[in-house]
């Protein structure tokens, strides 16, 4: 596709986003990704890493802003640096492991050295390049980056607001998501499940907050558990009318989306998928608290009801983190990290239980939505059907506005896909200039 059929695309999309429907091309065009990734991931805050995962000085990780190749690290002084992972010569790639820690990177093919601040500090042979050779504007790209407790962010737009801003509302669910356990730190350092999807990477943040597909595309999961296990063991509010509830979908603003389960929770631990090893840990557990806390410490093991999705690519669903990392307009990898609790007060049984269940829905529940995703990209591919459908309760009279004045809805209301849309437009659209600095 050329920037023209691009440039056509960006100037339709008040016909190809509405608030009822989505045109396929959004979803099948690769004008639209390569798009995409400039404007969208670079254009807003975006999740890079945790940083937990770089905890020492000098400490680093490989990531990536949309396509481009990123290093996040953290200074000899403790500072996090983002860095474009593209040497200032030729363009090769300066850092070709995943993580580590270094003061430099060196460059294999010609050798010239960047510190982890991104500063140019080496070139042999420099006298080649003459007198006027300027280090100082050779240093590797550079990213705006900001944390908020602990979950890294990086951007190349010079314009949007702080992050504290730009999430406003976010926070305060990412609070009460962290402080489940009072004084405890979230560690983001026991490995990874990547999965691969043939589907767009959109369709996987449009499912993120849909309460509308549980009870029927993992149907035979829920089933199975309930006839081995039980009544009200994992996820089976998910079938019969949901929208009966009492689960809710919110708009947090800036694309960023909410889907409370809580209210319908008695007990988390009592409600949890069966976990290998569960009683012996939960004896071993109760032996050393109190019954309250025994109690808290055990519904800590379980996801916390709540599913929180920040634009464009972090979804923190239960315990675990979910990163979506698209490859192509029909690729998309999606990454689920385990993370575990720290305190002096939490017994360390609680995060061998953790890692036991964040092995679970990945493995058992993740495999129904991949295949929905890829069916969805065969579908669209349909050039003579050309919409997806997105005004579930759009006029129903069931959404109202939270106490906060966000815009909340019924568990299936598809509020969250038009939220997503509206600020995926938003960026689209922008003449914002990026730049790494």
């Amino acid at each position: 596709m050329s920037h023209t059929t691009t440039d056509a695309t960006i100037h339709r999309l008040d016909e190809l986003v509405t608030e009822r429907r989505v045109h396929r091309s959004l979803y099948t065009d690769p004008a639209v990704f390569a798009t995409e990734m400039t404007k969208v991931y670079g254009g807003t805050w975006t999740y890079l890493a945790h940083e937990s995962e770089i905890p020492e000085p000098n400490d680093f990780v490989r990531r990536k802003l949309g396509l481009r190749p990123v290093i996040v690290t953290r200074g000899r002084d403790g500072t996090l640096h983002g860095l474009i992972n593209r040497c200032t010569h030729r363009g090769a790639t300066v850092c070709r492991v995943d993580s580590g820690n270094a003061r430099s990177f060196m460059c294999p093919y010609h050798n010239w050295t960047f510190d982890n601040t991104g500063r140019l500090t080496g070139v042999p042979m420099r006298k080649g390049y003459g007198s006027d050779f300027n280090a100082a504007e050779l240093g590797l790209g550079r990213l705006r980056v900001e944390s908020y407790r602990g979950f890294i962010f990086g951007t190349l737009n010079h314009e949007i607001a702080d992050l504290g801003e730009h999430l406003g509302d976010v926070t305060d669910y990412i609070d009460q998501w962290l402080d489940r356990w009072s004084g405890a730190e979230l560690v983001v350092r026991h490995g990874q499940t990547r999965l691969n999807c043939k589907g767009n990477w959109k369709l996987v943040y449009d499912n993120s907050a849909d309460g509308y597909h549980p009870g029927f595309s993992h149907a035979s999961l829920l089933r199975m558990r309930k006839e081995r296990y039980g009544v009200g063991v994992d996820m089976q509010w998910a079938l019969g009318d949901v929208d009966s509830g009492l689960q809710t979908v919110t708009d947090l603003d800036n694309g960023n989306t909410f889907l409370d389960q809580r209210a319908e929770i008695d007990s988390y631990w009592e409600s949890a998928a069966p976990m290998p090893g569960q009683d012996a840990y939960e004896q071993l557990i109760r032996a050393r608290l109190d019954d309250a806390q025994a109690k808290a410490a055990l519904d800590v093991v379980v996801g916390s009801g709540m599913n929180l999705n920040i634009f464009p690519n972090l979804l923190i669903i239960g315990n675990q983190i979910q990163v979506i990392e698209p490859i192509a307009v029909d690729e998309t990898d999606l990454v689920w990290y385990s993370t575990s609790l720290h305190a002096p007060d939490l017994p360390t049984e609680v995060n061998a239980l953790r890692v036991r269940l964040q092995e679970d829905f990945p493995a058992f529940g993740e495999p129904d939505d991949l295949a929905n995703f890829e069916e969805c990209q065969a579908g669209l591919g349909v050039e003579e059907m050309e919409w997806v459908v997105t005004h579930r309760h759009l006029h129903t009279g069931r959404e109202s506005l939270d106490a906060r004045g966000h815009l909340t809805g019924p568990v299936t209301d598809e509020l969250p896909i038009r939220a997503f849309w509206r600020e995926w437009r938003t960026r689209m659209i922008s003449e914002t200039k990026l730049v790494a600095r």
